[in-house]
């Protein structure tokens, strides 16, 4: 396992490296007028915004929650990619009215400085991939390895097409290989929209199997019922948990080492680092419907984890709830 130190300097030095390809495939699309290695440095451009919100989320993973964030700052990042992804979508758009537009009326092409300034991008990614190979099980390392690889395949791909213009002159496959690195692109754009929007509408996590998450807590010894269960996602690698338990009438420090099993496999078999579990006995509230906007009324709880509160004194009387 990679620690967040040396994660870091992995992604700092990898993003250091995809913005040197992005400003040489600009300025050889721009000297060569190819849209293809052009359309390349757009697809680049997504492996800098994956890059730079991988290194950002294990930048804020060493931030902690404070009074005004008390879940600490890992959402900044789902923000960021929604609007990351917004302007991969323009840069679509753009490609594709391009490409079209060349289709009609083909420019000619310097096919041999294409493959030139495509092969610089692909030996600097594959440095890129060795360098990041060794990120073991850490999520935001392979998943930024991925983004590079698939740009290995598209810089691999304008190659072929310099070796078309340069051989046969044919300038067509220019466009149709932008309109195919475009498509990649709105692939990987659609993919970061539908996964920020899920999380920011507090969404279940698509690894999240809710049938299986149930049947790990009822299986649980003594908990005879489970509701309200809630699960959703902080970031894209932090995900919490929160649902009442009915257990046996027992005591509330038999109920905290229910609480503490049950939090234990969460975290082992579904990976859920945050969760917040009551404990219900003579007073379970399952039977009242717990749907949105229909859970806010009144717990009678006997245990929880938390201390029990001091007894009160004689004569006085109970808040009103």
């Amino acid at each position: 396992m990679v620690d967040v130190a040396t994660g870091g300097g992995k992604l700092r030095l990898a993003l250091g490296l995809t913005l040197g390809i992005l400003l040489i495939e600009l300025a050889g699309g721009l000297y060569s007028h190819s849209l293809a290695l052009l359309s390349d440095a757009g697809h680049v451009l997504t492996d800098v915004f994956a890059l730079g919100l991988a290194w950002f989320a294990l930048e804020q993973s060493r931030r902690p929650a404070d009074q005004h964030r008390s879940y600490g700052y890992q959402r900044v990042g789902i923000l960021a990619a929604l609007v990351n992804s917004a302007a991969l979508i323009v840069i679509v758009v753009a490609i594709a009215f391009e490409a079209v537009r060349r289709l009609l009326a083909p420019e000619p092409v310097q096919g041999g400085v294409v493959i030139a300034t495509a092969l610089v991008g692909v030996a600097i990614n594959v440095f890129v991939i060795l360098n990041l190979g060794g990120g073991g099980r850490n999520l935001n390392l392979r998943a930024a390895l991925l983004h590079v690889t698939g740009d290995v395949a598209a810089s691999v791909g304008v190659v072929v097409a310099g070796l078309v213009i340069l051989l046969t002159g044919w300038l067509y496959v220019d466009s149709i290989l932008s309109l195919a690195i475009a498509a990649l692109i709105a692939y990987s754009a659609w993919g970061i929209v539908r996964e920020t929007v899920n999380l920011l509408m507090e969404g279940t996590p698509a690894e999240i199997d809710l049938k299986a998450l149930t049947a790990e807590i009822e299986h649980t010894p003594q908990v005879t019922g489970l509701h309200d269960l809630h699960v959703w996602a902080l970031s894209s690698e932090s995900m919490a948990l929160s649902c009442h338990i009915v257990i046996a009438d027992t005591s509330l420090a038999n109920a905290e080492h229910v609480v503490r099993d049950v939090e234990g496999r969460l975290c082992e078999r579904f990976d859920i680092g945050h969760s917040t579990i009551q404990v219900e006995s003579c007073h379970p509230c399952g039977e009242i419907h717990h749907g949105a906007n229909a859970h806010n009324h009144p717990h009678k709880v006997v245990f929880s984890s938390a201390r029990p509160a001091p007894p009160r004194a004689a004569g006085s009387s109970a808040p009103r709830r």
